[in-house]
């Protein structure tokens, strides 16, 4: 006789839930083969409850990014990664099955973090390079983290698990999440998106006067939040300084990021922060000072920008191919190189710049 396997954390998940759902069977999408047997889906299963408030809605939460069964990180305050990830999706008149879409879109969560190590925390963002439904007639391309309304941090045996839940937004929004707050957007919104419910057919919070007065009032006064930005196409070329030929320092930056970047440099330089932009192979970390200058160490990049300097490469970032050198900064020059935005397959749907 086997002794029965430790599925505390499980419970744990379980019992939580059924605080609000109470005998409701949730739909239950569960893994045939582990992760770490070679299967392709990380977490072990997917359960989708119906809620009917504030609006008729799908329940997502996973189970999986949390240690469900015996304890074996060394990290006694959180459960694995110390999360686990709901979504909360509008349900139509008669609609029986999740959307199966949503399920594809957890596990693909489930992937980026088991591969990078990186965890989601209240107020992160993601940029999805298009509809996060495939196929979907939707201005949501981008997802932001917020803490699940109903269901607060629970302890289990093996640590600490927070429920963050996954928030369909626009492209704009998004950006007005990296030039000031996340979590100050999503409040913001909260009576045009009631309980975070995701809502594939809703417009953009910014065609709302007060809710666009707030964001730009926020940027003024508190600047961005946003101190790290993942950059794909990111490069630096040292210059060429000698008798006959002079060649500046040069920063490489894809069109796609380039007028957020700018953004992000007027919402922290100018407020005394530092941005740092983390490329595939280079760190460049741009920081406020009186004397502009650059600095190599390795593979990062530091750049001082006074006020003027930072004025001026804030304003010159926008997404068109080309060059520039900075009038402020004698020696570093910018350069704006086309991004092709492509699908699944690699084909190239869209050129910026």
């Amino acid at each position: 006789m086997s002794e029965e396997a430790n599925t505390s954390g499980w419970d744990a998940i379980d019992q939580e839930l059924s605080k609000i759902y109470g005998e409701q069977e949730p739909k239950h999408y569960g893994t045939l083969i582990s992760y770490a047997l070679g299967g392709q889906d990380p977490l072990d299963g997917i359960s989708v409850y119906k809620s009917e408030t504030p609006v008729p809605h799908w329940h997502f939460v996973t189970y999986g990014f949390s240690e469900l069964y015996e304890k074996e990180s060394e990290n006694d305050e959180y459960s694995g990664f110390g999360f686990e990830l709901t979504l909360r999706l509008t349900r139509n008149d008669g609609e029986e099955e999740p959307p199966a879409w949503a399920l594809n879109l957890l596990q693909n969560m489930g992937r980026y973090v088991f591969n990078s190590g990186n965890v989601f925390k209240p107020g992160d963002y993601l940029d999805a390079n298009g509809p996060i439904c495939l196929g979907e007639d939707t201005l949501l391309t981008a997802l932001a983290f917020t803490l699940d309304p109903e269901l607060p941090p629970i302890y289990t045996p093996n640590g600490l698990v927070e429920f963050i839940q996954m928030v369909g937004i626009t492209r704009d929004e998004l950006e007005a999440m990296q030039t000031w707050n996340t979590l100050g957007l999503l409040r913001e919104g909260a009576a045009q998106i009631p309980g975070y419910v995701t809502d594939l057919s809703r417009d953009s919070l910014l065609q709302i006067p007060s809710i666009m007065e707030a964001v730009e009032q926020g940027m003024e006064q508190e600047g961005s939040n946003t101190g790290f930005l993942y950059v794909d196409q990111l490069a630096w070329e040292p210059g060429k300084k000698g008798w006959f030929s002079k060649r500046p320092d040069t920063v490489k930056l894809g069109a796609k990021q380039a007028e957020i970047v700018g953004k992000l440099l007027r919402g922290r330089i100018l407020k005394g922060k530092s941005l740092v932009l983390a490329g595939q192979e280079i760190r460049i970390v741009f920081e406020p000072g009186e004397q502009p200058g650059c600095s190599t160490e390795d593979d990062e990049i530091s750049i001082v920008l006074n006020e003027a300097a930072a004025a001026e490469l804030s304003q010159s970032l926008v997404p068109k191919a080309g060059a520039f050198e900075l009038t402020a900064m004698p020696g570093l020059a910018i350069q704006i190189v086309q991004t092709h935005i492509k699908d699944q397959e690699g084909n190239v749907v869209e050129t910026i710049g």
